[in-house]
This record gives structure tokens, sequence and C-alpha cells, in this order.
């Protein structure tokens, strides 16, 4: 089994790793922590730095942290969305775990929600993290 964790350095984020790390050992399954970005900078791996001390220090399963760089144009909550679901596929994704900021109704209905286009994608289970 495989667990893909989409990060973006946010508290959810960080809360999504943690819930996805134990759902991981539990299942024995290997987890993927990922964080999708147009380019590999500086900040970028930041984001998997501020992560990657989240697992347990007894964590007995299988990690991986990387920068997945996709070609978005416009990064757009709902373009980020597809390519976590393409990413997903890719790596032939058993679930996916994510976290939500909890946006208003009004800026989804402007900005929507990366989480939102996953689980409407209904390519594989998702679990969201507040």
């Amino acid at each position: 089994m495989r667990v893909l964790v989409a990060v973006d350095g946010s508290d959810c984020s960080k809360r999504a790793v943690a819930f996805a790390a134990k759902m991981a050992e539990r299942y024995d399954a290997s987890l993927r922590v990922v964080h999708l970005t147009d380019a590999d900078t500086d900040a970028a791996q930041q984001v998997l730095d501020g992560v990657r001390g989240l697992l347990p220090d007894d964590f007995g399963g299988e990690a991986s942290f990387d920068v997945v760089v996709r070609d978005m144009a416009s990064p757009t909550a709902g373009r980020v969305g597809d390519e976590i679901l393409a990413h997903a596929d890719d790596i032939e994704a058993d679930h996916v775990v994510m976290g939500h900021h909890g946006a208003g109704m009004v800026e989804r209905a402007i900005l929507g929600s990366a989480a939102e286009t996953v689980v409407r994608g209904e390519a594989v289970p998702v679990t969201i993290v507040p």
C-alpha cells in the first residue's frame, strides 16, 4: 500500500503528515510526502524540511520526501488538485491524505480548493485532515 500526503508547509498539512505517518504504520504502507510546485527552489525544499521531523522517531515504515515539479502555468487550487491526482496516479497511490485550510465559501467560490478537487476526482480514497 502507498500513502501519498501532499504538503504546502501550512499547519494543516503538517497535521496531515502526522496522520498519514500513523496510517502508514498501522497498514504497513509506504509513505510518500510530496510538495508540488512549478520550480524546485530552496523554498520548496524548506517546505519538506519543515515536515520531515514530524515522523515519529520510531517510525518503522518506508518514507520518502520529494519535491515534484509540474508545469503549472496558472497554479489555481483546482489545477493543484488535478496535479495531485496525476501524481497519485503516477506513483500508483492507494490513498491520499491532505490538509485543508478551511477556506470560507467566498474564497472557495473564487479560488476553489485543491482538497475538494482531489476528493471530487474519485480516483483514489482520500482523507482530509482539518
